[in-house]
């Protein structure tokens, strides 16, 4: 679990990245939970972009990327999602 210092400082991160991934009128798929956990093991925070045509929620889609992908949901905002796990040799040394 997060706390809201760790949060604020993941969001300052992520507020310079590009969407890394996107959600479409698919939805999430096995094959979106396999890309964003590679990209967690990479870079250890993803932002991820719903499209407008995504039929699923924007909640259940954070939660089940969310669930497959064993991370944190760091920021829900908009149409954005930004999550956070720590991989095997943390790069982001977080605030305690």
């Amino acid at each position: 679990m997060l706390t809201g210092k760790q949060k604020r400082y993941l969001r300052s991160l992520a507020s310079t990245q590009a969407a890394t991934f996107r959600v479409g009128k698919e939805g999430v798929s096995e094959n979106m939970i396999i890309g964003v956990r590679q990209g967690l093991e990479a870079n250890e925070i993803v932002k991820i972009k719903v499209l407008d045509n995504c039929t699923q929620e924007l909640n259940a889609v954070a939660l089940d990327l969310s669930a497959g992908t064993k991370s944190d949901i760091v920021q829900i905002i908009g149409h954005t999602i930004i999550l956070y796990r720590p991989s095997a040799e943390p790069k982001i040394k977080l605030p305690k």
